[in-house]
């Protein structure tokens, strides 16, 4: 199963404090661990939401909101994305995990939906769409190695 690993933002991630060298060391030495797993296929830090923007949708009305947004506790500072056997497996992953913020910090895990979770919801010809564009996106990750 694929899990979306979330760091929650904090006061000093949403004001750009950049982390320390030995937290930098430290994370750096915990993703190769999940690399050499074979449990990361992705993962960033992302800038303060200052830096961010939204679009609110209504209907067919689109309204782009600047941030920094509210909420500090609710907002994602990095992520991961994981290939794990279960639930079980990510939670084990993510107490090894160095604390990835200077004082008390949050990592939230959630599953990915996979294709086949719509197989009810849509039919064959929008599932082969997403298949396609998956496959699309596949091909221009391998390209890229």
């Amino acid at each position: 199963m694929r899990v979306m690993v979330m760091v929650k933002a904090t006061t000093d991630s949403e004001a750009g404090v950049m982390p320390s060298n030995e937290l930098g060391e430290a994370m750096g030495k915990f993703n190769e661990e999940l690399v050499n797993a074979g449990i990361m296929l992705g993962g960033e830090g992302l800038k303060p939401s200052s830096k961010g923007k939204r679009v609110a949708f209504d209907g067919p009305g689109r309204r782009v909101i600047d941030g920094p947004f509210a909420e500090t506790r609710e907002l994602v500072a990095g992520y991961w994305i994981w290939e794990v056997r279960d639930m079980d497996e990510a939670v084990e992953w993510v107490k090894r995990c160095p604390n990835p913020m200077p004082g008390p910090s949050e990592i939230e895990i959630r599953p990915v939906y996979e294709l086949s979770d719509f197989a009810e919801a849509l039919t064959p010809d929008v599932i082969e769409l997403h298949e396609r564009t998956g496959e699309r996106l596949a091909e221009r990750e391998a390209g890229k190695s």
